[in-house]
């Protein structure tokens, strides 16, 4: 099944505790893991930064929402147990939990009160939140954001090396590489060297700053899809040169058959399509630059810990 949302994560978080037992929330999540029946891979799957297990995030998210609305506490750090309140909401009988219903406790109103923005769109925003039901966690909001953001940028990024010329392509690509971490500085690490005769190469770059290896480039910016021909001509420019690397670049895609040809030759041959193009030149700041930047934080618990 599809990793459950943090609102489905919270009646059956609130039922595992009506033992009144103590639980670690470490363990609480294994329960719920096995409670939803996810797989291996629901349970690996992390947000786009990377750094959280998509569920854990959720039910992590549906802790908090309870403890708001003063449904559950913690008696020490990791631990959770349900409250007397927690308890007459599961009397109810109630088949699901969210946060039109937790907002009948003053503790829980007083949490989104509190997480508004202090200025005169409050009234505003409140009356959205309150008729509308999200089914992402802030963090997936905010990284969802982040994602279209990006997309679009990574758009603008292949319009505009499309307009831009050859030679400047095949500079930016090796100024990539080079930013990347191949080689020293501009100036040492790459060459340019498109020129008539240059054998389907178009630029050379260290692997490292000893330049204990090369590796060849070819940049192509094209409109069309690369096939298996141009590969097996580069491929060949390389053996030429008895070189054992290579990247390929282009501003569009890879027919499949291409993809398959470079999996089963000996030499190693990078592709590079225009959109991997684009993501790399934003993850390595190549003709981009920061326009805001926003940093998440969270409680640190270890600091509060008294000797």
């Amino acid at each position: 099944m599809a990793i459950p949302t943090y609102k489905d994560c919270m009646l059956p978080f609130l039922s595992l505790l009506q033992d009144g037992k103590e639980w670690p929330i470490r363990e609480l999540g294994e329960v719920l893991a096995g409670h939803f029946a996810l797989t291996p891979a629901e349970r690996a799957e992390l947000l786009p930064s990377g750094q959280t297990a998509v569920f854990v995030n959720r039910v992590g998210w549906a802790r908090t929402y309870l403890k708001k609305a003063a449904l559950i506490e913690s008696p020490r750090r990791g631990v959770f147990r349900i409250t007397a309140r927690g308890l007459d909401v599961l009397a109810e009988g109630v088949s699901s939990l969210d946060s039109r219903y937790l907002a009948r406790f003053p503790e829980f109103q007083e949490f989104q009160r509190a997480s508004l923005p202090q200025d005169d769109s409050s009234s505003a925003f409140l009356a959205s939140v309150g008729s509308t039901e999200t089914e992402v966690t802030p963090e997936e909001a905010i990284e969802s954001a982040y994602q279209g953001l990006r997309q679009q940028l990574a758009q603008e990024l292949q319009t505009k090396i499309l307009s831009c010329s050859p030679t400047f392509f095949e500079y930016l690509v090796v100024e990539l590489l080079v930013k990347m971490g191949y080689g020293g500085s501009r100036k040492d690490a790459g060459e340019r060297i498109g020129q008539t005769g240059d054998g389907g190469i178009d630029g050379i770059i260290k692997e490292d700053r000893l330049g204990l290896d090369t590796i060849f480039i070819q940049a192509k910016r094209w409109q069309g899809s690369v096939g298996r021909p141009e590969i097996q001509k580069f491929v060949g420019a390389l053996q030429g040169q008895r070189a054992r690397k290579g990247v390929f670049i282009t501003t569009s895609t890879y027919t499949a058959d291409a993809i398959s040809y470079v999996g089963q030759i000996d030499t190693k041959v990078v592709l590079i399509d225009g959109k991997k193009l684009a993501g790399l030149m934003i993850d390595f700041d190549v003709g981009v630059s920061v326009a805001a930047s926003y940093t998440v934080k969270r409680i640190d618990s270890d600091y509060f810990e008294e000797a």
